[in-house]
């Protein structure tokens, strides 16, 4: 009997247990309509602890979770399920599940932790309801790392960003090269027209690739003199809508054509004849090189979709003040807001960051490409400051606008936005949808800041000049060179503008000195004769400058017209200080020795120096007219003037002669020096000449060719 009640127990124990028969309180369940699913959790990505990554030899930092759960959705508690290694690297060994068969909790969930093995690698894990036929099976993803990723993801991302910093160098120097004239005639063009000003500033920055850049470019032609500081409002409101250009094409995943764009930019510089076609080859390349570098920065991070104190680190930056601060740093450090954003953007297609989390960082990136700009203004003058104040107080204005409205600015961008595939849930859904609505965010933020400040240009002119007024005349110190920038180089077309504004700037030097030299002697003016000595000092620096600068851009990858260009401007600069040497040099000496004296010049004598100086004076201020505005018709006119300069020019020693001939007494002790003016600024006319001489010269072989 007591072999019968054992034996009965046992037959009702394995009833009770049988997973076919209803357990005790379930008997209106039926165990053949279980699921088995991945367990969720709003506050942590991939809960279930799918497509982890961790160190070979090492457990797994979480452990991976399946739920069973009955047809209505309820969990199913003590119910068995059982876990296996489906697939490992090939000769992966010392790989194991610390548990096979898990009964699930209370909330229906059983989980295991998983060794990884000693080799690199995806592992799958199944997971499926332990005697159920029809259970619904389900994989885990687990990615060993190698023991140095750390190193190779440091390496990856260090080459990728190197890679998409020379793509975007590349892409804008093509694209500035093949539009050179283009963007000289639309500064030489702009006007007080604030529509047409942000026009200019949008498509100039579409070519420079940078925001930084242009409003650098901006404080060098306020600089300059170029343009007024009201003319640059508009144009810095433009370029903060041309940068948003970048990263639209950056939220474009067309990285798998990366390779193809890269070697078809190279066939096109290597192939195509015309200097326009090599650089759309050069700017092809870049764009692929670019993203290319994204390619591989994005491949470098996937290890940290699972790294939990990165994602952490992460979720911190929702913090807006936190996000702004870091997205306002690094913008400052690469001196580009497209480079930061794309890597935000690259962050974003792996499902790292949420809109909430990168809206901040790209309100920090607007900001601290303005820095920048404060830098380039550090000893400028007071405009070019006004620029780099006016375009920091714009981001300023428009990071404070937003900042309170993070959560609905964020919703209108997902409305505008794409939404997502069918079925994306989790990291994927992240990696599918945000990489586009941060390229949204950015541009709705600036498009949304131009149309709100673009009417109070006027008024907010005014506030900047308030802030930072003009200095008293006399703090005001003359600049050694104005004009030369050397991130100008970038853009050799816009370089030699600013090169031949520099060496107008010199000439006109040069021709106050040959206006000053006359009154050295005429009028005793020892004075004068020390401003020379300051003037020649600027010039021959200004010479030496602007030499050193036009070879550097001969160095760079232009068109031979812009080299041309470039020689054209040396040899007029030699002429301008050939002329300042014979003025402070030749006459400089003379007027030292004269001024010892108490000589005095005969009436007729100083007649004829002061009316064969204003000839003097007139080509010289004609060779400038002619460089400016390379006008031919002037320059064959010099040609012609300059030969009846030099017949008068032996005409007045004759008429000398005559009255060294009658022993005027003046004129006989006056003959050395009179005779040495004459001389003196008949070379300096012929200098002058030289100018138009050389224009048509090239002009006629440019011609013929």
């Amino acid at each position: 009997m007591a072999v019968f009640r054992g034996i009965c127990m046992l037959w009702v124990m394995a009833l009770v247990s049988h997973p076919f028969i209803p357990l005790l309180g379930q008997e209106n369940v039926n165990p053949a309509n279980y699921l088995l699913v991945k367990p969720a959790s709003s506050q942590f990505l991939n809960y279930s602890g799918d497509n982890q990554h961790q160190r070979v030899g090492l457990r797994t930092d979480r452990p991976i979770k399946a739920r069973v759960i009955d047809q209505t959705g309820n969990p199913v508690a003590n119910h068995p399920v059982r876990f296996e290694v489906s697939s490992a690297p090939g000769k992966a060994r010392a790989y194991q599940l610390e548990n096979h068969r898990v009964t699930t909790d209370a909330s229906g969930i059983a989980q295991t932790y998983f060794i990884v093995g000693d080799k690199p690698g995806s592992y799958i894990i199944s997971a499926r309801i332990e005697g159920m036929h029809r259970s619904t099976l389900q994989l885990f993803m687990l990615h060993a790392r190698d023991p140095r990723w750390v190193i190779l993801l440091i390496m990856g991302l260090i080459g990728g960003l190197a890679l998409f910093l020379v793509g975007l160098q590349s892409m804008s120097q093509g694209l500035q090269q093949a539009a050179g004239d283009r963007m000289r005639s639309l500064l030489s063009k702009i006007t007080n027209n604030r529509f047409i000003a942000v026009g200019v500033g949008a498509f100039i920055t579409m070519l420079i690739q940078s925001s930084s850049a242009t409003s650098v470019m901006l404080v060098s032609f306020v600089q300059a003199g170029l343009m007024k500081f009201t003319q640059t409002l508009g144009i810095i409101l433009g370029a903060d809508i041309g940068t948003t250009v970048t990263a639209q094409l950056i939220a474009f995943k067309i990285t798998d054509y990366a390779l193809l764009m890269i070697g078809a930019g190279l066939l096109m510089e290597m192939l195509l004849k015309k200097e326009t076609g090599k650089y759309l080859g050069k700017a092809v390349m870049g764009f692929g090189l670019l993203f290319f570098g994204m390619h591989i920065m994005s491949e470098s991070m996937y290890p940290l979709r699972s790294y939990d104190p990165f994602i952490q680190t992460l979720l911190k930056l929702e913090n807006p003040m936190l996000g702004i601060l870091a997205g306002m740093i690094f913008t400052a450090l690469v001196q580009s807001s497209s480079a930061f954003i794309g890597i935000v953007i690259v962050l974003s297609t792996q499902g790292l960051l949420t809109l909430e989390a990168a809206i901040p960082m790209l309100l920090g990136a607007n900001v601290g490409t303005a820095i920048t700009a404060i830098l380039a203004s550090i000893n400028t003058s007071r405009e070019a400051q006004r620029v780099a104040l006016a375009h920091t107080l714009f981001k300023v204005l428009g990071v404070v606008a937003i900042v309170w409205w993070i959560g609905p600015f964020a919703r209108l961008t997902e409305w505008m936005s794409p939404g997502p595939p069918p079925g994306a849930e989790g990291t994927a859904l992240l990696a599918a949808v945000v990489p586009r609505q941060i390229a949204n965010a950015h541009t709705l933020f600036n498009l949304t800041l131009t149309l709100l400040v673009l009417p109070f240009t006027n008024l907010f002119a005014r506030f900047i000049y308030w802030i930072i007024p003009e200095k008293p005349a006399a703090a005001i110190k003359p600049r050694r060179n104005r004009y030369l920038k050397k991130m100008l180089l970038s853009s050799p077309s816009l370089a030699l503008n600013m090169s031949k504004e520099e060496a107008i700037r010199m000439m006109e030097t040069v021709k106050e000195m040959a206006e000053l030299i006359p009154a050295v002697f005429l009028e005793r003016s020892r004075n004068k004769l020390e401003i020379i000595a300051r003037k020649e000092e600027r010039v021959n620096s200004m010479r030496t400058d602007m030499q050193e600068f036009l070879v550097r851009i001969t160095r760079e990858n232009v068109l031979e017209t812009r080299i041309k260009e470039a020689f054209q401007i040396m040899y007029a600069l030699k002429e301008f200080e050939q002329m300042a040497d014979v003025v402070s040099v030749t006459l400089y000496r003379k007027a030292l020795v004269w001024l010892e004296t108490d000589l005095k010049f005969s009436g007729e004598g100083e007649k004829e120096i002061r009316e064969y100086h204003q000839k003097t004076i007139r080509q010289i201020s004609k060779a400038i007219e002619v460089f400016t505005e390379v006008n031919l018709e002037e320059a064959r006119a010099m040609k012609g003037r300059y030969k009846e300069y030099r017949q008068t020019a032996i005409e007045l020693e004759r008429q000398h002669y005559f009255r060294l001939r009658e022993q005027v007494p003046e004129s006989v002790r006056t003959s050395e020096f009179h005779l040495e003016l004459i001389s003196a600024m008949k070379i300096i006319s012929g200098h002058a000449t030289n100018v138009a001489r050389i224009l048509l010269q090239w002009t006629e072989s440019e011609t013929e060719q």
